[in-house]
């Protein structure tokens, strides 16, 4: 049985609220009435309604102050206005003030049966979208992971498959491509869910305290070690163990690391009691391990070790199906987290965001909408609330294709990151770079990129 459709009337003139009141009542309507603005708020407060028919001129609160309250209460109600007072101008101010209809008094009931139905259908359609919408994201996501693309359901497909076992998973990809997201996936789509998962960024750590931060140390082990401490590993008994970038991990380092993932124990630092753990290693990098491990930076064995199943996260330039998803997905987050009344996106500012490449990957794309949202002054985003580093110009007719354009296209690729690292603070970029202030300025004006956001 369908949900009844709630109606509140607002009118200080009782004959006229109880007509309309009853009216509707009669036609199979839930309808509450509410003598003034002050009453019809209080009102609001405590029951939800799907529409406000609101009289104009009341002497405690207007109708369009009514339509204020409601939209700042739950936005999704609708509103409609009736007033013996119309004119053009009122009818527009109440529709650009996010009124769904405006009737003038002495109110035709047939006219006024018609327009709620209007609405009933307008706010039927909405919330099948808003359903649809939320299905099609359900669909694409694996715990928080968004991507209908080839090369995304390739990897979450071996999420799903992996996720049940024991195995040690290696993850692959640049930085920003959710590495950390898909480690989540599979600890909580595993039978360890119920346990912790634990986090270690090895290139974060110093490569002094690295070997205490994973296996933990005893009182008075090193100068500064006041009390026992356990390590990444024992917090993480039962559950699973994500060390991220761990490419970066220091050849001693690597070697204790084998043997717990060997024989399941451990010393902690300062120490020679062993301690069994019962963990399963999740570990991702964005290096090159192969090359690492000919060069000698990485041991071969721990390679074959952690390496029993790889998932490729591919970049975002290679995932461009995504992109709209995303792009929604976080316009959504960061309105709601910013309790901002963000729409969307214009059409040039969607399409600016479509051609990027994005050499920051999700994670880039995620500053880039977050940093819309925080900005934007308006419902919609548009291209002035994006950085103007996206707007990356044409080649100008006739540009070469030898080896000068190619140094050109990499310095402006490497400039753009470099901004988009630094978050478009010149001076930051400039050292990531490795040139001065004055010569990145001269090369912005050649290439026609912006400075920053």
């Amino acid at each position: 049985m369908a949900e009844p459709f709630r109606i509140l009337v607002v009118d200080d003139e009782p004959a006229q609220r109880e007509l309309v009141a009853g009216f509707l009542a009669k036609r199979g309507f839930e309808v509450s009435q509410a003598a003034g603005g002050q009453a019809a708020l209080a009102r609001f407060k405590r029951e939800a309604f799907d529409l406000v028919l609101t009289d104009q001129k009341m002497p405690d609160r207007s109708g369009l102050e009514v339509l204020a309250d409601v939209r700042a209460l739950t936005p999704q109600t609708a509103v409609i206005i009736m007033t013996a007072y119309g004119t053009i101008e009122t009818a527009v101010g109440a529709i650009k003030a996010g009124a769904a209809d405006y009737l003038t008094k002495p109110v035709n009931l047939d006219e006024l049966l018609h327009r709620i139905h209007q609405v009933r259908e307008r706010q039927s359609l909405l919330s099948e979208n808003r359903e649809l919408r939320l299905a099609l994201a359900e669909r694409h996501r694996l715990e928080g992971v968004i991507g209908e693309s080839g090369p995304m359901q390739e990897a979450l497909s071996l999420v799903r498959r992996v996720a049940p076992s024991d195995a040690t998973v290696l993850i692959r990809g640049e930085s920003g491509t959710g590495k950390e997201l898909i480690a989540k996936a599979i600890h909580y789509a595993s039978p360890r869910a119920a346990g912790p998962l634990v986090k270690v960024n090895c290139a974060a750590l110093a490569e002094s305290l690295i070997e205490a931060e994973l296996f933990g140390h005893e009182k008075g082990a090193f100068t500064g070690a006041v009390a026992t401490r356990k390590g990444r590993f024992e917090l993480a008994d039962g559950g699973s163990l994500f060390l991220d970038e761990i490419g970066d991990l220091a050849p001693h380092t690597q070697v204790k690391l084998l043997r717990v993932l060997q024989e399941r124990e451990f010393e902690r630092v300062g120490s020679s009691r062993p301690i069994a753990v019962n963990v399963r290693l999740l570990a991702a990098t964005h290096r090159n391990l192969e090359a690492l491990v000919r060069d000698g930076g990485f041991r071969d064995d721990l390679y074959y070790r952690i390496n029993v199943v790889t998932i490729a996260l591919p970049p975002l330039r290679e995932r461009r199906p995504d992109l709209p998803l995303l792009i929604d997905h976080f316009v959504r987050t960061f309105a709601d987290k910013n309790a901002k009344p963000i729409q969307g996106l214009t059409r040039e500012a969607r399409e600016t965001l479509l051609r990027y490449d994005y050499p920051g990957n999700v994670r880039e794309l995620e500053n880039l909408i977050e940093r819309a949202v925080v900005l934007t002054r308006d419902e919609v985003i548009g291209v002035a609330d994006l950085p103007l580093t996206l707007h990356d110009p044409a080649p100008e007719p006739g540009a070469g294709s030898g080896l000068e354009a190619a140094v050109e296209g990499l310095e402006r690729r490497m400039i753009r990151e470099a901004l988009a690292r630094s978050g478009g603070v010149q001076t930051r970029a400039a050292e990531l770079l490795g040139i001065s202030e004055r010569v990145l300025r001269y090369k912005l004006r050649k290439y026609g990129l912006a400075g920053g956001p």
